[in-house]
């Protein structure tokens, strides 16, 4: 993390007790390129009068539901007419910035920054509409410095930002281990290092780091680096599910464009059941939309258990968002957040319902 990044985030720290790595000054996504391959042509009527919708996600496996739903022309489809113009980012706290500004209209992105949105606007700013991704997410460790869970004291492991979703779970799960580590600084008996999921897999070959607790595809390049997943975060959560990616959409654009959000949501439904029942197919788009995000298609080794390790998910996993603000509590991340209201599952149930899915729950996390 920069320098200049890390004095604000302090900064913000000492004046707003909330989830502290997302409060950065950070610059909003690139746009994400287009090829004809993966291109399906605006064309009918348009959804809801608009030119386009305005979308947020990231270059991660994690964000299937995204990237195979923009390869294979599920969402433009759905929207017709009005152009489906994503987005690239980052990191969580530039996609909450770029909505609460109106430059994405509806994002794909983890619980911490959306319960951190949320909470900051004090239940104004975005609302939950839909999961699209549970699991994802390991600790994998270089297997010459630590040989079991008992071996972390006095080693550095990386997560990707300073309080973002993996930030948080790491913390959590080394104060139940009996460690004792500053949340705000990442000193104590572990040191957590903040690093960006691009650099984590240089970090980690240059031996600057020991471990990271990071999503796929970045523990699947660590593991093809020589690393060992010594824990699925599966593993800690019911069932093995826990929800690792939301769609959010802005509170206004829901408001005056519900036609265009229940196309999005129809597409993400679409989506989720192709990736499902043709998984060969979908990787391939998946990794071929990769490429054209980020630059570089991934090795067979990397997208392979990188696709296998996550699971798509419509639905939005309430119980588990709850849990995980629990865990930024008790990080001392967070201050109790009054989370009552952040779900909308209006339309996507909506959506559920006319194709013969059964309906999904807000575990009381919906507006009354």
């Amino acid at each position: 993390m920069p320098a200049v990044r890390r004095r604000r985030l302090l900064a913000a720290a000492a004046t707003v007790p909330l989830l502290l790595g997302a409060l950065g000054a950070c610059g909003y996504g690139s746009r994400a390129k287009q090829d004809s391959q993966g291109t399906v042509a605006a064309k009918g009527p348009k959804t809801d009068g608009l030119d386009q919708v305005k979308v947020g996600y990231f270059a991660n496996t994690t964000h299937a539901t995204a990237l195979v739903g923009d390869q294979k022309g599920f969402f433009q489809k759905e929207l017709g007419g009005t152009k489906f113009a994503p987005s690239v980012f980052n990191a969580g706290p530039a996609e909450i910035e770029a909505l609460n500004s109106g430059a994405i209209d509806i994002g794909w992105i983890g619980p911490s920054p959306a319960i951190n949105g949320w909470t900051t606007s004090k239940g104004k700013s975005l609302k939950i509409i839909s999961g699209s991704a549970s699991g994802g997410v390991s600790l994998v460790v270089n297997p010459k410095k630590i040989k079991s869970l008992d071996d972390l004291k006095g080693r550095t492991i990386a997560t990707p930002q300073l309080g973002n979703t993996q930030d948080v779970a790491l913390l959590n799960y080394l104060a139940e281990k009996g460690y004792k580590v500053d949340a705000t600084t990442g000193k104590g008996d572990v040191t957590v290092q903040r690093t960006e999921n691009k650099v984590t897999p240089v970090a980690f070959r240059q031996g600057s780091i020991d471990a990271a607790w990071v999503p796929e595809p970045t523990a699947s390049k660590l593991v093809a680096e020589g690393g060992k997943v010594l824990l699925d975060e599966k593993k800690l959560w019911k069932d093995g599910k826990f929800v690792i990616t939301n769609v959010i959409v802005s509170q206004k654009f829901l408001k005056e464009h519900p036609k265009a959000v229940e196309a999005v949501l129809r597409a993400s439904v679409k989506t989720n059941t192709y990736i499902r029942t043709h998984p060969a197919e979908a990787k391939r788009a998946l990794n071929d939309k990769l490429a054209t995000a980020s630059g570089k298609a991934l090795p067979p080794d990397v997208i392979d258990p990188a696709f296998r390790n996550t699971d798509v998910t419509d639905d939005p996993l309430a119980a588990t968002l709850q849990q995980e603000a629990d865990h930024a509590v008790r990080a001392g991340l967070l201050k109790k957040p009054a989370l009552k209201g952040i779900y909308d599952l209006t339309l996507l149930n909506k959506v559920l319902k006319a194709e013969g899915k059964p309906a999904v729950d807000d575990a009381g996390l919906g507006a009354e």
